[in-house]
């Protein structure tokens, strides 16, 4: 494979109709793609998905901090609009999903306490956020697998709880704060535990003017982070980047991300794509 698309959701109603094109597309140009669950559903359907082709297709199965409670999420600005449902955490349910040989991570979990019903003390929600959270991290621990953690705005909480896992010896296969969108030093935090960070077509956009600070905090992430410990992903169907934002993003289209890195360390791009795809093949162990 060229390169690997470490994050997609092909699993999603968005690719109801055709999500047998988009990955015949993506494997056609040597793209290989990670899908990866949020809930129940998506996981079994993530799984699902990499049991139909041999190779270049794997699943990752989680729960999405948004759907422990039932919310409205609408970021029409990154082409993310949803209604969540909510659910509990099923150890058991997981284990055994996890268990399928096309798996090859737990996630994506984590803290997010952007989106909040209204009515439910905040507390609660980042208390119930953080027991499920410890909990997907113990089933990776158990089954020695690495962890996709999402993270928005909540770097400290998440690399907390984290270390207190590495501390006492366990999440031997580490992880990825994926989709990251923060500053240096809370990259350094990651970095320091042993895990990696991962790229999304954010990094290509072009910024509206209250966005320009934003913006420059993560371009400075992209130059400053040492080349193998990055990975690229789309987070399609979000996420498209540029010239294709506001269109549905597609695992092909990771290609401009690593383009984009190349660019900003003023690298070749056949070195990014060759050490990410290393980076990504060595951490989701594929074979």
């Amino acid at each position: 494979m060229k390169l690997i698309d470490t994050h997609c959701h092909l699993n999603f109603g968005a690719y109801k109709d055709d999500h047998d094109e988009v990955i015949k597309r993506a494997l056609n140009n040597d793209v290989w793609i990670i899908n990866v669950g949020s809930q129940s559903t998506t996981s079994e359907r993530a799984v699902n998905l990499s049991k139909k082709h041999k190779i270049g297709v794997f699943a990752a199965v989680g729960l999405h901090p948004a759907h422990l409670f039932e919310m409205q999420v609408d970021e029409q600005e990154l082409g993310v609009n949803f209604k969540s449902r909510q659910e509990k955490w099923d150890y058991n349910f997981y284990k055994n999903l996890a268990q399928n040989e096309k798996v090859v991570a737990i996630g994506e979990m984590g803290l997010d306490y952007t989106y909040n019903p209204q009515e439910i003390d905040i507390e609660i929600i980042k208390n119930k956020q953080k027991e499920v959270f410890r909990k997907g991290l113990d089933l990776a621990d158990e089954l020695n697998l690495p962890v996709i953690i999402h993270s928005r705005d909540t770097h400290d909480d998440t690399t907390a709880i984290l270390k207190e896992y590495i501390d006492a010896g366990r999440l031997k296969r580490r992880g990825v704060s994926h989709c990251f969108t923060s500053n240096w030093d809370d990259a350094k935090k990651y970095l320091d535990l042993g895990f990696l960070i991962s790229f999304t077509g954010i990094i290509t956009f072009k910024p509206r003017p209250n966005q320009l600070a934003a913006q420059e905090k993560i371009l400075e992430v992209v130059k400053n982070i040492p080349l193998e410990k990055c990975m690229i992903e789309t987070d399609a169907p979000y996420l498209s980047p540029e010239p294709y934002r506001g269109k549905r993003n597609e695992p092909l289209y990771v290609e401009y991300v690593a383009r984009k890195i190349a660019e900003i360390k003023n690298l070749d791009f056949e070195e990014v794509a060759e050490v990410t795809t290393k980076t990504a093949k060595n951490f989701f162990n594929l074979i």
